[in-house]
């Protein structure tokens, strides 16, 4: 074993902060304590979430903004003041600009749903343009492709550098041009941990008056988020993977753009008035939240800014890239193993896909998890980039808040044990 992991710098109290997630104690496979290390497709959930969660079903489960009842009132105010805590999470200069939807697919779909029905001058139509990038999630993808088979715009992208899993930015103002109409991209890959160079393509962006959508999915979770200095017009993240529980999504949209973009879905409490022939629509952010919203889940992804806000993201994003740091100093001593990606921490997040050998990565996962050590497998919803490495799929172990060194240790044995296993 390397000495590396002695003097890390930046580490939380894990052992504390492991003492809040119940789930982390648990035992798998005969015995086995479970290392778990697939926080970029959901993170675990802190008991003060679990408990906010129950005490609203048991005190003050009622539908909002519509009851003069005492529990309607209370749900209101809990689920109004998730809003607020989420708007001061990211800095969004009002907490009108905060839309709750299920998950950020939703939010995503939402971006590209209004577009495609928008007056000038945000219409997506035959004549214009969208962009996004090779790296980008499934959910971040698939909407720019119906919504470019529905409208007949052109869909563009940019490529992936192989050599480090960057962007290649170099025909930036070939790809973002005077039809472009919006760029949509992710700020933190969750398959090759790119954080991507925001500044540059906004900037281009804007240059040409197209819009900008960030998925901050990968980010929220893990860093400070401040929308503002961001300069996109909409960002959107999920909550499972910060501590929240699912069914759980946030949009942040500019003001003016929120007034002008017309809604995604019709149903109650997103109206202001309706008739048999016509309707008018409430201001955001309720004209984009039609229906019963997810009240408990809002509630409860307030709880988990809270518990977030109570340790400090700052703290949060010093502790995952001093493990980052050290699980990628681990990894390079695993024989046959090649990391996808940027391959030092320093430019990427906190999640690490590879492969071994030629070891299929579900044989790698399946091994592994009778080990008690749970990473995932596959393509990770962005087959695009395993298509661009010539790959079937990835192995990917990603890093929290309550990951440990001793979790690292655990996952490089484990591998060991996996190239054992296949001779």
């Amino acid at each position: 074993m390397t000495d590396a992991r002695q003097g890390l710098q930046g580490l939380l109290d894990t052992e504390a902060i492991r003492k809040d997630f119940p789930i982390l104690g648990r035992q798998v496979h005969d015995g086995k304590t479970l290392v778990y290390l697939d926080n970029a497709a959901t993170s675990q959930t802190p008991r003060q979430v679990i408990d906010t969660l129950s005490e609203y079903y048991e005190r003050y489960n009622a539908n909002v903004h519509r009851g003069v009842h005492v529990l309607a009132e209370e749900a209101t105010a809990l689920y109004e003041g998730a809003r607020d805590k989420v708007a001061e999470f990211i800095n969004a200069p009002s907490r009108d600009e905060v839309i709750f939807t299920k998950n950020a697919s939703e939010s995503l779909n939402l971006v590209a749903n209004m577009l495609g029905w928008a007056d000038e001058p945000y219409r997506v139509d035959h004549e214009t343009e969208i962009v996004i990038t090779e790296m980008e999630h499934h959910s971040n993808i698939v909407p720019w492709q119906l919504l470019s088979q529905r409208t007949g715009a052109k869909l563009k992208w940019f490529g992936v550098d192989v050599s480090d899993g960057s962007l290649d930015l170099s025909r930036i103002d070939e790809v973002i041009t005077e039809k472009t109409k919006i760029v949509s991209f992710v700020l933190v890959s969750n398959i090759l941990g790119t954080h991507n160079p925001v500044e540059q393509i906004v900037r281009r962006a804007h240059e040409v008056g197209a819009l900008v959508l960030i998925d901050a999915s990968q980010a929220a979770p893990h860093m400070p988020m401040d929308v503002q200095a961001l300069q996109a017009d909409f960002v959107a993240f999920t909550g499972h993977k910060m501590c929240g529980p699912t069914g759980i999504g946030v949009l942040w949209g500019r003001q003016e753009l929120l007034e002008d973009l017309p809604p995604f879905l019709g149903g109650g409490e997103m109206i202001e008035t309706v008739s048999m022939n016509s309707s008018t629509y409430a201001p955001a952010p309720h004209k984009f939240e039609a229906g019963t919203p997810p009240i408990a889940q809002a509630v409860g992804l307030g709880a988990a800014v809270d518990y977030l806000g109570s340790i400090g993201m700052d703290k949060i994003a010093a502790h995952e890239k001093a493990i980052t740091r050290y699980a990628v100093e681990r990894l390079r001593e695993v024989p046959d193993l090649r990391i996808i990606g940027p391959t030092t921490a320093e430019e990427r997040g906190s999640a690490i896909s590879f492969t071994l050998g030629d070891i299929h990565p579900h044989d790698v996962g399946q091994v592994l998890d009778e080990q008690g050590i749970a990473v995932r497998v596959g393509h990770h919803c962005a087959r695009p980039v395993c298509l661009r490495y010539g790959i079937p799929a990835t192995t990917r172990a990603s890093f929290y808040l309550y990951s440990t060194p001793a979790e690292v240790d655990a996952l490089v044995d484990g591998l060991e044990h996996v190239r054992n296993f296949f001779g």
